[in-house]
């Protein structure tokens, strides 16, 4: 069984990958992939041998939640903790700027050492309060072995908490003995906080955005129903709805499952309606329904009413598997990411390290007198070094981009095809219910000697579509059983000049493999059985919504109308989403590269007086995770 979960708790790379590797190693688990944006784990899992229960007992253990209860909506507690979080970052800037204004004088209360316990009471309510959440994070990952965003967070506003704490009551007793000026830190360990607060609030609200086109096709399902009764109708919640009760729909209320009509009627036709499917297939015509006809959830009634036999309830529905297969490719995981993933696991220690060197560095070259400066220099490190923009930058990417695909009715199935389709040079399509239609009620003994037009149309804006795909660089070749006259006929109609006629299924795998080996990346288009041998070849595959389900478990991408322009469309998607990636995980490098050796004080060492202090590391740290998130949601606009 492969499921989508939603996980509660995760706040950096560190977090999901925790999570992610605490599920791979419970017995029974096949595979398991945590999406960080997208808050879930896609886990392949044998229910024979591990329950989800056990699961959520483990991750539990680590200090994450898995909301399996059909009683807890993941949505409703996501959104009691943004509140939550908003009021904690409020009054942590309050906090901050009352300490703040203290230890830069602009409050005077009459001595040093009350101004310095004012503000040690200020930034302990702080830490208790606003701070809470990393210190037990940490320690639950601290008791599990691992280390996450929330260790680092953790320790350096604890050792600039408890450094300041020592200097308020025994700093001149100790430093000033020796002659040694010494200060208190209050400021810093707030500032940390506070910044590393808004900066997640900041960023759930961007990381809300990447998973919009969920959230509308979600929004497609209605809450309630009309059901049968006899001669009555009554309005009921779609979760009491069971297979085989009689449903009512009457215009501009949504299908609330799928099934088959079995009375329609409109002012146009008495007996027909006419639903609008364009959010499910793309198609702006509304479609006729008379006795017989199928329905989706989710579509609407544009003319008439008509009452349906439910078929598929809950999970079953077609509208059901869309959000699961757009859920399913938003939390896979692109090659790249599995890379990402191995550095975000070991980055946190190796930063702890780099920090505990800059201590001991500093304090090796100026003694005691250094020992303010080294220690503010390592908590500096910790702050500065997180491994959150390195985490977003692949699956934020891929949420708006596979999400952007399903608003055009592209359905992905994961991100390898996404990353797939960028490469593609050579494409191979079907011709007959994928580059045309066949028309319906002709004698197909007569169909030879009928002219081309009225065995079968090109579809709506084919040649545009293959011009595009030409345009770009990709070169097509339409394959056809139909005999030589015809195939060259719709080749031409179509724009192109490779085809080939009399195919058969072998044929098409054939070319596939000869492109191949010619070096070039191959994508089969295609809606039928016999296309299925190509279609699993091919480093790219394509399915109409309309085809065999067969040819769409095979393929990699799934169209769920007749509009190939979405072809050429879902290439320049890969190509945007992946240039994309490589400029988040660019700049989230070139961000860690640079920053943590200026947070150390290297530049100190020869001889220039700059320096990045713990306050700002925290401002530069919570903005590399936002910019990353807000660049990802460029592609919405791209």
């Amino acid at each position: 069984m492969k499921k989508t979960i939603p996980v509660i708790g995760m706040a950096c790379a560190s977090c999901s990958a925790n999570v992610e590797r605490k599920l791979n190693s419970l017995e029974g688990v096949r595979e398991a992939s945590v999406s960080l944006p997208g808050r879930s784990a896609l886990v392949d899992y044998d229910p024979a041998a591990i329950s989800l229960e056990t699961m959520k007992k483990e991750i539990n253990g680590i200090g994450y939640d898995l909301v399996i209860e059909s009683d807890r909506s993941a949505v409703e507690i996501e959104r009691r903790e943004y509140q939550q979080l908003k009021r904690k970052t409020v009054f942590s800037w309050v906090i901050a700027l009352l300490v703040m204004c203290i230890s830069m004088g602009w409050i005077w209360l009459g001595s040093r050492d009350i101004a310095n316990q004012t503000s040690l009471i200020l930034s302990l309510a702080n830490l208790v309060y606003c701070g809470r959440g990393f210190y037990l994070s940490a320690w639950r990952q601290i008791r599990h072995g691992s280390a996450n965003m929330d260790t680092l967070v953790a320790l350096s506003t604890a050792i600039a908490f408890l450094f300041s704490a020592f200097n308020t009551f025994l700093g001149d007793a100790v430093w000033g003995a020796r002659g040694i000026e010494w200060h208190t830190y209050f400021d810093a360990s707030v500032m940390i906080i506070t910044f590393v607060l808004t900066g997640r609030l900041i960023e759930e609200k961007a990381k809300n955005g990447t998973a919009s086109s969920i959230r509308q096709l979600m929004g497609l399902a209605p809450k309630t129903a009309h059901i049968v009764d006899g001669d009555k109708v009554e309005e009921v919640p779609i979760s009491t709805i069971e297979v085989g009760d009689v449903l009512e729909v009457s215009p501009g209320e949504k299908v609330p499952v799928d099934g088959e009509v079995i009375w329609a009627t409109s002012f146009m036709t008495e007996d027909a309606a006419y639903v609008d499917e364009s959010m499910i297939t793309g198609e702006p015509t509304p479609a006729e329904k008379r006795r017989g006809s199928k329905v989706m959830a989710g579509t609407i009634p544009s003319q008439g009413r008509f009452r349906f036999r439910a078929r598929q309830i809950g999970e079953n529905t077609a509208l059901a598997h869309i959000i699961q297969m757009v859920q399913q490719a938003q939390g896979s995981k692109a090659p790249v990411q599995r890379a990402v993933d191995r550095v975000a696991l070991v980055f946190v220690p190796v930063v702890a390290v780099i920090a505990l060197v800059t201590f001991f560095l500093w304090w090796g070259i100026g003694g005691n007198a250094e020992l303010p400066h080294a220690i503010l220099s390592a908590v500096a490190v910790l702050v500065i070094a997180c491994p959150c923009a390195m985490g977003l930058a692949t699956p934020t990417a891929l949420m708006v981009g596979i999400g952007k695909a399903a608003e055009k009715q592209v359905l992905i199935k994961d991100a390898t095809a996404l990353e797939s389709l960028r490469t593609v040079d050579a494409m191979v399509i079907d011709k007959t219910g994928t580059l045309t239609i066949p028309n319906q009620n002709i004698d197909f003994t007569k169909a030879d000697d009928l002219p081309l037009e009225e065995r079968e149309t090109l579809k709506p804006h084919a040649r545009e579509a293959m011009t595009a795909l030409q345009e770009a660089g990709i070169e097509v070749y339409m394959m056809s059983g139909d005999r030589e006259a015809a195939a060259k006929y719709w080749a031409d109609k179509a724009g192109i000049s490779h085809y080939q006629s009399e195919v058969l299924p072998q044929d098409k795998e054939n070319l596939v493999r000869k492109l191949q080996a010619e070096g070039r990346k191959v994508a089969m288009v295609g809606d039928g059985i016999n296309d299925t041998q190509a279609l699993a070849l091919a480093d790219a595959s394509i399915a109409m919504g309309r085809g065999t389900d067969v040819a769409m478990d095979v393929a990699q991408v799934t169209l769920m109308g007749d509009d190939l322009r979405n072809i050429p469309e879902a290439v320049r998607l890969s190509k945007k989403t992946v240039r994309m990636i490589w400029e988040n995980l660019f700049w989230a490098f070139i961000y860690n590269l640079v920053c943590i050796p200026l947070a150390a004080g290297v530049l100190r060492l020869f001889g220039l007086d700059f320096q990045i202090t713990p306050m700002w590391a925290s401002a530069l740290m919570a903005f590399s995770s936002v910019s990353v998130v807000l660049n990802s949601l460029r592609l919405k606009f791209l």
